[in-house]
């Protein structure tokens, strides 16, 4: 199988945001890519695996081939980061899923109005290859 692959709005500045704080943190041993999903590789990656939304307002994670989205997407995020992330990932996953994404499609639905977009384009990191 390939490399992971988190695809993301590239002109969202939370998206941009948190690719950038996630880069730095990936353990050793991991590896993911970043995508912005509107371009083309972006595109032929959504165009893959089925993922139950492909919809700009939501992350997706190919993780092992299989596409996850919404809160889904965001709390696997953590399976990737160095323990003291990842320790969270069991304590959110015990959140009910209809309210992980209740909250998350209210952040979803007012990013772009909270989080400044990146001035210079979407300069996702390059997947770091420990």
């Amino acid at each position: 199988m390939g490399m992971d692959l988190l695809l993301l709005d590239g002109g969202c500045g939370l998206c941009h945001g948190l690719a950038r704080w996630m880069a730095p943190r990936i353990a050793s041993g991991r590896s993911l890519r970043f995508l912005d999903q509107s371009s083309s590789e972006g595109q032929a990656a959504l165009a893959g695996p089925p993922a139950p939304r492909r919809r700009m307002d939501t992350v997706v994670l190919v993780r092992d081939g299989k596409a996850h989205v919404q809160s889904a997407a965001a709390i696997r995020c953590l399976l990737y980061l160095r323990w003291g992330w990842r320790m969270w990932f069991p304590l959110l996953w015990l959140v009910p899923k209809p309210l992980r994404d209740l909250v998350y499609r209210g952040v979803a639905a007012n990013r772009h109005r909270l989080f400044r977009a990146p001035e210079e384009g979407c300069p996702l990191p390059q997947p770091i290859d420990a």
